[in-house]
């Protein structure tokens, strides 16, 4: 997938600093919020959010520490920090009820904003979503846990290892602008932040262990959509995720690897089209999760 223009013209001063965001579509339209996860940003949304903004409002953001958003040293990235600024977002958004999709550690976020949190839904998609233990590459373990060697890396060293880590999220390969604009946020000043993110998600499998024995108690219609060769979050973990949440929908999408938006756009699109327009449970307003 080509790049196209991406800007977040408004800010959110946030409990973890400031957090850019952008609204596409009706203003009357229901409202789609879309999460991205770890190590990207809301980019990768791009040709998804304008495609559900022809019929959906679509909120977009980048979460403290990644994309446009704020980064500093100190800052509180971990998955329960996210979750508390994405809740203060939907509270300055007025959603009461919105449909979620999320990516990767972003789904850990919508999942624990649900769950943990007690967040009304109307839908909830999960892609490539992190949820189910052993989560985390080997790579991004290492790092995390030698994260205060790795951020004295030269810049060319660091710049180079960063282009190899973000491209293996793509099966048949990024398009070369695509991998530009995914690793531009954590190159420069951004060196610090990229292994502080990493860090953070060393103490973060006390978040989603803490959902674990919930996945059965969600009541609202989801879609679990997975690309077929993802070697970050391999598939088996969607059919598990899939099968511990009562009638979710399983979507495997094949040539697609952990960035099934840049992988297989059109497939992912579709995908989020019929689960949007065709609901799995009878209508009705959500209930919220059991505590």
């Amino acid at each position: 997938m080509e790049p196209i223009s991406w800007e977040l013209p408004h800010t959110h001063r946030s409990a973890s600093g400031q957090v850019r965001w952008n609204r596409l579509g009706p203003p009357d339209a229901p409202a789609v919020v879309l999460l991205h996860g770890t190590p990207f940003s809301s980019y990768v949304w791009r040709g998804v959010a304008r495609a559900l903004a022809r019929r959906h409002r679509v909120y977009v953001w980048d979460m403290p520490g990644y994309g446009a958003s704020e980064k500093f040293e100190g800052q509180d990235v971990s998955l329960a920090a996210e979750a508390s600024v994405f809740v203060e977002l939907l509270r300055m958004w007025e959603l009461t009820d919105p449909i979620v999709i999320a990516h990767d550690s972003g789904g850990a976020i919508a999942l624990g904003a649900h769950l943990l949190d007690g967040v009304r839904y109307r839908k909830l998609a999960l892609v490539d979503a992190v949820s189910l233990p052993p989560w985390g590459s080997d790579f991004s373990a290492l790092v995390g846990e030698h994260a205060d060697v790795f951020v004295r890396l030269p810049p060319a060293a660091h710049e180079a290892l960063l282009r190899e880590y973000v491209g293996s999220a793509s099966s048949p390969g990024l398009h070369p602008a695509t991998l530009e604009a995914l690793v531009a946020p954590w190159v420069a000043d951004g060196q610090a932040a990229f292994y502080r993110q990493l860090a953070a998600r060393r103490g973060d499998r006390s978040y989603t262990d803490a959902m674990q024995d919930r996945y059965p108690r969600i009541s609202i219609p989801v879609s679990v959509i997975w690309g077929e060769d993802d070697t970050w979050v391999p598939v088996e973990r969607g059919r598990e995720l899939a099968s511990r949440i009562p009638g979710a929908q399983l979507r495997v999408i094949p040539g697609a690897g952990h960035l099934v938006h840049e992988d297989q756009p059109a497939e992912l699109t579709a995908a989020l089209f019929e689960f949007l327009g065709e609901g799995v449970r009878p209508a009705g307003r959500p209930s919220p999760p059991s505590a």
